[in-house]
């Protein structure tokens, strides 16, 4: 499947806010955004008129690149979105927020969503014991998501759990630190996703 592969930091450059896409160090003044706070290329740092399509466009963006996903899979959650009960906008990110690489993000099991993606693709995590290696895999309320017996004592995630034990856990996840375990509560409320972002612009892009 097609993938960005340039250098992540200009993302965050050209939406104007972290997406924190390089795990630790998006934390530190090694960040691309604290040195150069203008987007990339030669017209980065002049100033233009943003309409409001333009408005609309960036929002999405900024959530596609957030999130790690492509055009077609987000089109897909947002045609989800719009046949499920309540609003289109916090549907959208409750299912973006149920992808397993998120999940396993938020448990602070990777540093980023981008690691995330790569340990859930090597086989890292299991659902209700069974291995899933489909970073799109949409967790739901009851599922059990685990770090493999075998994975447990590798030098890399004992590393990368220590570095994150002190970031919190959204309340929909149940997370079980010493059996390395979470369970799903709930879908994330529009309350539990910490993206500064308008979504009503998105389905507003995408309902013309």
């Amino acid at each position: 499947m097609a993938r960005y592969t340039g250098a992540v930091c200009r993302q965050c450059r050209r939406e104007g806010q972290k997406l924190f896409l390089k795990g630790e160090r998006c934390y530190t003044g090694k960040c691309a955004l604290e040195r150069r706070s203008y987007a990339p290329g030669q017209h980065g740092q002049g100033r233009k008129k943003v309409s409001e399509y333009g408005k609309q466009l960036r929002t999405k963006q900024f959530a596609k690149r957030y999130y790690g996903v492509l055009e077609g899979q987000f089109r897909h959650y947002f045609e989800m979105a719009e046949k499920m009960h309540g609003v289109t906008g916090t549907n959208l990110l409750s299912l973006l927020e149920a992808r397993l690489d998120n999940v396993v993000y938020r448990l602070g099991f990777a540093s980023s969503r981008a690691q995330a993606r790569q340990l859930v693709t090597q086989g890292h995590f299991t659902v209700n014991g069974r291995k899933v290696n489909v970073p799109s895999f949409l967790v739901k309320p009851g599922m059990v998501v685990a770090m493999k017996e075998g994975s447990r004592q590798l030098g890399l995630f004992k590393s990368i759990i220590e570095a994150n034990a002190s970031r919190p856990v959204p309340k929909w996840l149940e997370l079980n630190r010493e059996a390395l375990e979470a369970k799903v509560l709930a879908l994330a409320a529009r309350e539990d996703v910490d993206l500064p972002i308008e979504e009503t612009l998105i389905v507003e892009l995408y309902s013309k």
